[in-house]
């Protein structure tokens, strides 16, 4: 896995962005966040050549300016190391006065005339002022040249320097660069207002206002009016605004509304009880939004954070912008790049970046950095060849998908150039379109050709076909498979006569390509979509078809369906407020669909309580089977006997699971199988009641297929199980638990809950990727579903990278041309036959020998 912590990037799990910090520390110019000048370091011999920039023979002092709390004391220290001289109201020499004490003060180090004739005197000078004063020095001047560093100070000119990093004009000290300037894992170099996360919870206007046609008394969710408190802030402010509490939110003028949320332009205070009700206090309005940005922030309760959550919303953090870096951080640059631009490429933009930096570094810059720009260059050039050039170096790894995960350990691997060593993958194809696979193909030849072995589990043609070696397990899924079925070469495995894997590389089975393209009965349309790299787009979703949504990796996919579409369709046809939709226009046609459904590949339950028979309805007509059975009435058994989720039937010592949970501390807990009941879940009371010679435990041993059988005589059982056989899922155990099955078989599970029921039609099913981890047997299968699912009339949109399911398609939206910031476009569209045509596109290049 790449991590849950928000604070991982992709720069960082690459060790990249260890890289970056280290060059910009290095060869990086600090500017000055106001004015955008150079930063410079002021040695004692750079500070002497401002001074020498005065005329000739100017006639200086050299100060050093101090504090002390005793002064007799530091007189007397001063005199015995040499120094006679110092300034407080007005000059002294400590051989003849007594000056008045004074909490600060000037030594006098030296009086000098400006030339190069004195350099080795002035800048010795200035040093022994820079100690004295802990670096500072000031320079007193008779009168007054034509030199910005010179200011006016009490009647006298003086010019004043630090030691260390300053911008000229400017008394802002900076700090010396250091590695840690540039992590935002450090307080030194992580934004001071989001500590490095560059998102920040802020007040959400729709989670505030989720109705505005309720009246103002009742709009505001987190104000409730019914509390005395909130009840006067509304009152006064509708008296200041001389409104009515009951008029609705939505009819208030604009200026009003914006005062209620963030406060009115000018102040107004009302009264509201001390705590404890100990009198009464004023207290300005506020807004109701700034009172929960304010609250969030202030509050040192849990209870009250995450009582006001359900009001905000994560946003980027407007004082870095997003980029997580300290103000500091952000101005400082390296050959033209600032860190934070070049974490917000994408991986092949910033590769070309690091082609070219040479030409723009000094000859000293880039003899300090010419190892790390290589070390950057050969990483970046790894995730390229890997087919992640679309990602971006500050993309948080928790966001990853596992394919991307893997490919880019894959990366650091081909970078480490470690031989004899045994890699296993399981399917590094997962998530990548064909034009990226071939990519990733070499990459694992390589590895192999360093003298590596790599053994990958795959489904993907085009790797199996370049595999060395193969071997096919099976010959069928669950208990029916197992079995080493062939193993050799591509050719001996097209010869193998029990392999379908091998009947399908030598084309003896095949996904056939449909007859004929179903016609669009209506439509979907996205209008404007601009959220991340989408860039304005319309685009039409067809309803009454099996649609997909194609092009390479980081192209706008995933933006499009789950941030803009499916999000606004849950929004307004769930009436789920508080979900946050991409940036777009507007979708039109929602009243051509009744709901939209996401069948993802998420597992059915958390617990393995959870099995297929619960989340399909079956195991409650079992139970209703069983409880009707001779000896069950005989022991006064009801259907709840046969529950392993509730006491009574249940085996106590595993509380039903079949399986103890074992804590391993810092390790992951390990399930065993329960000793009293030996993995049945049930009593042996309740296991002695049978149906058919069967207990309620050796039912859920049955496979799908053998419980059809089984359960020939119930139309409700066997019409549920008749539709996991339908979706390829015969193999499956009833009570198989919810946690081992594989996301293919959860995704399918659902699949046949859908199709189980009635009075659905015109439903947008949405899809990410369903073939993952499928054979094509499997795949066949899951295409039936879809079209069963389009004829029952509803509608399926899925993203997909197999070119099977893409050609069996009715349409095709390509998305592209490629991934990251050159993505975002609509390339193609129309049926397969159209697409492949189109020759800017590389789902219609791959597609040509599928149609």
């Amino acid at each position: 896995t790449s991590g849950t912590t928000p604070r991982s990037t992709v720069g960082t799990v690459t060790e990249i962005h260890d890289h970056l910090r280290l060059l910009f520390a290095r060869v990086g110019t600090q500017y000055s966040p106001e004015t955008g000048n150079i930063v410079e370091e002021k040695s004692p011999e750079n500070i002497a050549n401002e001074i020498l920039k005065l005329p000739e023979d100017t006639k200086i002092k050299i100060l050093a300016p101090v504090e002390t709390a005793d002064f007799d004391e530091k007189l007397e220290n001063l005199e015995e190391r040499g120094f006679t001289r110092v300034n407080t109201d007005q000059e002294y020499d400590l051989t003849l006065d007594d000056p008045e004490p004074a909490e600060e003060f000037e030594i006098v180090i030296d009086r000098i005339k400006a030339s190069e004739d004195s350099r080795s005197r002035l800048v010795e000078a200035i040093e022994s002022a820079l100690e004295e004063s802990e670096d500072e020095v000031w320079i007193e001047l008779q009168k007054n040249f034509e030199n910005e560093k010179v200011e006016k100070n009490d009647e006298r000119y003086l010019m004043r320097f630090s030691q260390g990093f300053s911008e000229p004009g400017n008394e802002r000290d900076y700090s010396e660069l250091e590695q840690r300037n540039f992590s935002f894992n450090s307080p030194l170099g992580a934004c001071s207002e989001c500590e490095g996360l560059g998102k920040s919870e802020v007040a959400d206007r729709e989670l505030v206002v989720p109705d505005e046609s309720k009246p103002l008394k009742n709009a505001l969710a987190p104000w409730d009016y019914s509390k005395d408190y909130y009840r006067r802030g509304i009152n006064a402010f509708a008296d200041h605004f001389n409104i009515d509490v009951d008029t609705p939110f939505e009819d208030l003028d604009d200026r009003v509304q914006e005062a209620m949320l963030h406060g009115p332009d000018t102040p107004f205070y009302y009264t509201v009880e001390k705590m404890r009700g100990t009198g009464i206090r004023e207290k300005e309005f506020e807004g109701v939004m700034e009172y929960i940005n304010r609250r969030f922030h202030e509050t040192s309760s849990d209870n009250v954070r995450n009582r006001l959550r359900d009001y905000m919303r994560e946003d980027t953090c407007p004082k870095c912008n997003g980029t997580r870096l300290s103000e500091q951080s952000r101005h400082v640059e390296v050959a033209g790049h600032r860190l934070h631009e070049i974490n917000q490429k994408n991986i092949g933009s910033a590769h070309e970046v690091f082609k070219g930096l040479k030409k723009d570094l000094t000859g000293r810059e880039y003899e300090i950095g010419k190892e790390i720009i290589k070390e950057i260059r050969e990483r970046l050039g790894f995730l390229k060849e890997v087919g992640l050039d679309y990602l971006t170096l500050s993309r948080e790894a928790s966001t990853l998908s596992g394919g991307e995960t893997q490919r880019i350990r894959l990366a650091t691997q081909i970078g480490s150039g470690l031989t004899g060593v045994l890699y296993v993958l399981d399917e590094p194809s997962i998530g990548l379109h064909s034009h990226d696979n071939d990519k990733l193909i070499n990459t694992l030849e390589n590895l192999r050709d360093l003298g590596n072995t790599l053994l990958v589990v795959e489904h993907d043609k085009d790797t199996i076909e370049r595999a060395d070696n193969i071997i096919d397990i099976g010959p069928g899924p669950g208990k029916r498979g197992g079995e080493i079925v062939a193993e050799g070469k591509p050719e001996d495995i097209e010869k193998a006569e029990n392999s379908v894997t091998g009947q399908y590389l030598a084309g003896e089975k095949q996904i056939e390509v449909p007859q004929e393209r179903r016609e669009p009965d209506n439509s979907i349309t996205v209008k404007g979509a601009k959220e991340h790299n989408l860039k304005d787009l319309d685009v039409e979703i067809p309803l009454g078809t099996i649609t997909a949504i194609t092009g390479l990796s980081g192209s706008g996919k995933s933006t499009l369906m789950h941030n803009i579409l499916y999000n606004q369709l849950t929004k307004d046809l769930n009436s789920n407020k508080s979900v946050r939709v991409g940036e777009h226009e507007k979708v039109e046609g929602l009243d051509n669909i009744e709901s939209v459904r996401m069948i993802d590949q998420s597992p059915i339950g958390r617990t393995p309580r959870s099995n297929p028979a619960t989340y399909t309805g079956v195991f409650d007509f079992v139970r209703e089977l069983f409880a009707e059975t001779k000896e069950a009435k005989k022991r006064g058994y009801d259907k709840g006997r046969f529950s392993f989720n509730v006491k009574g039937g249940r085996c106590e010592e595993c509380k039903g699971q079949g399986t103890v949970q074992i804590e391993m501390n810092f390790l992951s807990d390990v399930y065993v199988e329960c000793e009293q009941c030996n993995g049945k879940r049930y009593n042996e009371e309740t296991l002695q009641v049978k149906y058919k010679g069967k207990s309620i435990a050796e039912v859920l041993k049955m496979e799908v297929e053998e419980a059809f059988e089984f359960f020939e005589h119930d139309r409700r059982i066997k019409r549920r199980l008749g539709l996991l056989q339908d979706v390829g899922l015969g193999y499956m155990e009833l009570g198989q638990p919810s946690t081992t099955l594989s996301g293919g078989e959860a995704q399918r599970v659902k699949l046949s809950e859908e199709l189980g029921k009635t009075q659905r039609d015109d439903v947008l099913y949405l899809l990410d990727e369903p073939t993952t981890g499928l054979h094509w047997e499997d795949e066949r299968k899951l295409i039936e579903v879809l079209h069963r699912l389009v004829d029952n009339g509803n509608s399926v949109l899925v993203i997909e990278h197999e070119m099977e399911l893409i050609k069996s398609a009715d349409y095709i939206i390509d998305l592209g041309p490629e991934g990251g910031e050159n993505g975002g476009e609509i390339v193609a569209q129309g049926t397969p036959e159209e697409v492949v045509e189109n020759p800017d596109s590389y789902t219609g290049e791959y597609l040509k020998e599928y149609i």
